[in-house]
C-alpha cells in the first residue's frame, strides 16, 4: 500500500487489506468484532498506518525520540477509548533501533492492558522519509494480543521505498 507523501509502501499481510489515505497509507485486518466496551462500534484484530510525525504531533529530533514520544498516544488511540474500557497498565515489550526502507529508525512496542476485552500490542516506528530526509515518518501499529506478534515484524521488514503510485502488491 503506497504512502506517496512519505515515499514508502506498506506490505499487506495475508488476511488484511490496504487503503491509501490523504497523507499516508493504512493496512487493516479483515477480522472484526463488536467492541467489548462499546458494542455499537466495530473493532478489528489489527491495523497499521503511516503518517508524517509532524501531523501526529510526535515531538523529537531523532527517530528514537519520536518513537518514544509517540507510543503513549498510539496506545491511547488504539486501545484507550471506550471501545476497550481504557488502558489500565502497560508493559514495554521492545525498544530498539531498526533499519526501515534503508533508513535508520527506531521502534517502541508495548502491551497495553485494557479493562474490557482484548489487550493490545502497540508499536510506534519512526524513521526519516526516503523521499525527504528532513521529514520523519511514524508507522503506528495496533493488534489484539491474541494475534501473532510476528505480523508487526512482517510489516516492519516489508516497508519499502516507493517510487510513484501503485497498490503496494506489485513489487
Amino acid at each position: 500500500m503506497t504512502d506517496p507523501v512519505s515515499g514508502i509502501s506498506l506490505p499487506i499481510p495475508k488476511g488484511w487489506y490496504g487503503q491509501q489515505a490523504k497523507v499516508g497509507a493504512q493496512v487493516t485486518s479483515d477480522d472484526s468484532y463488536k467492541c467489548p466496551g462499546d458494542t455499537s462500534s466495530t473493532c478489528t484484530k489489527g491495523g497499521a498506518y503511516s503518517a508524517p510525525a509532524l501531523l501526529l504531533g510526535a515531538k523529537g529530533a531523532t527517530a528514537e525520540e519520536i518513537a518514544k514520544a509517540d507510543i503513549a498516544a498510539n496506545a491511547k488511540e488504539s486501545y484507550g477509548g471506550k471501545s476497550y474500557g481504557g488502558i489500565t497498565s502497560h508493559d514495554v515489550l521492545d525498544s530498539k533501533a531498526v533499519t526501515v526502507a534503508g533508513q535508520k529508525g527506531y521502534l517502541v512496542r508495548w502491551k497495553a492492558v485494557t479493562s474490557k476485552g482484548a489487550d493490545g500490542i502497540v508499536e510506534s516506528l519512526a524513521f526519516p522519509s526516503p523521499a525527504n530526509a528532513k521529514q520523519m515518518v511514524v508507522v503506528r501499529f495496533g493488534v489484539d494480543a491474541d494475534q501473532k506478534e510476528t505480523v508487526l515484524d512482517e510489516i516492519t521488514k516489508g516497508i519499502r521505498v516507493s517510487t510513484g503510485s501503485g497498490n503496494g502488491q506489485d513489487v
